[in-house]
């Protein structure tokens, strides 16, 4: 006798709870979407180069067609939403990486486990797929609706226990399990999140524009970093927390206990610059900062050293002055001029 709704939900929270995610909620496919509001920030481009968000709305914006394609399937009912905890102190450096992506890929750490809870939704009667940030779903607003907490002024997620530092997963099913009670909004009068972002990328309340965002700008973005915002790159290397950091709803923060998310260790940054592809590989294989490849992580490691380098970084950045690489090299004597700007002016 197949599990009623209710008690396959339990079952499903428990073998979630074992594989080590933190927090379980499920929505139904129907949740209501902020479709408009969607729409009107893709026609005016504050996705910045994210193509792929334009791509496959007819899923996005219709979660009940998440299990039809490529290939024709069941009306998925349920969305089964999950959260892997990932905060941690970071390592003391001269530069930044944000706490995401200190250890492993998360997306390989939690695909597997997914995978294994989808299992236990097959074995009950039911279709499943898993996506980790690689489906056209929009993951924040329906992990609101499924309860793990709601979108904050800065759009992520924020869950009242765990604050900002939540990884989320989703398995689509087309069984009819109970919906959580949507997360209630309680950011309040409080802009704490906006006056962190070092860009003014938040332009409003629950609005953010891609082209602004230095996460944005230093992971996704191919080409160079404008000007404008190279001095509020400051230390970072790849991603920026700060918006994350000045939540007050982290002050319940609790350290991860996810071993494969612990910081890995890098050399300077400086080292950084002489780096081969062979040199690249071996210390960034498996984690999420081999998705720059060695051309973005020179152009990043350039712009840092711009913002805090020495004349002990001098050498290592005018050798790659003239790179192969137009945009590194470009960066690299930008960072050359910043640092002897700042000798001339002391």
């Amino acid at each position: 006798m197949a599990a009623s709704p209710d008690k396959l939900k339990e079952l499903l929270r428990e073998e979630a709870a074992r594989l080590g995610f933190a927090a379980f909620g499920v929505a139904a496919t129907d949740a209501p979407l902020r479709r408009e509001y969607y729409e009107q920030w893709l026609a005016e481009g504050r996705h910045a180069g994210m193509a792929w968000l334009e791509r496959n709305n007819d899923r996005r914006l219709a979660p009940e067609k998440l299990l039809s394609a490529p290939t024709p399937g069941p009306r998925a009912r349920s969305l089964i939403f999950v959260g892997m905890n990932y905060y941690q102190t970071e390592p003391v450096r001269r530069y930044r990486i944000a706490k995401y992506a200190l250890g492993r890929d998360y997306h390989n750490v939690m695909v597997k486990r997914l995978r294994k809870l989808a299992a236990t939704v097959r074995a009950n009667g039911g279709a499943a797929r898993t996506w980790v940030d690689t489906g056209p779903i929009l993951e924040k607003p329906l992990a609101a609706r499924a309860g793990l907490g709601w979108q904050g002024k800065n759009t992520l997620l924020i869950h009242p226990k765990l604050g900002t530092w939540l990884l989320l997963g989703v398995v689509a099913t087309d069984l009819e399990l109970t919906p959580d009670r949507a997360g209630r909004d309680r950011c309040g009068a409080c802009t704490a999140c906006m006056d962190a972002c070092p860009t003014r990328a938040i332009t409003g309340p629950y609005q953010l524009d891609a082209r602004r965002c230095l996460a944005y700008l230093l992971i996704e973005h191919h080409g160079p970093i404008p000007e404008e915002f190279r001095a509020a790159v400051g230390d970072r290397l790849f991603g920026c927390d700060d918006c994350l950091d000045a939540c007050p709803w982290n002050k319940w923060a609790q350290a991860t206990h996810e071993a494969a998310l612990a910081p890995r260790e890098y050399p300077d940054v400086r080292a950084m610059l002489a780096w081969t592809e062979d040199d690249f590989r071996t210390h960034t294989q498996g984690t999420p900062l081999a998705r720059l490849k060695l051309p973005r992580l020179k152009r990043n490691a350039a712009v840092v050293l711009g913002n805090i380098g020495t004349t002990d970084d001098l050498p290592a950045l005018e050798k790659i002055a003239n790179d192969s690489d137009p945009v590194v090299a470009e960066h690299a004597r930008w960072a050359v001029a910043q640092i002897r700007s700042r000798l001339i002016r002391r």
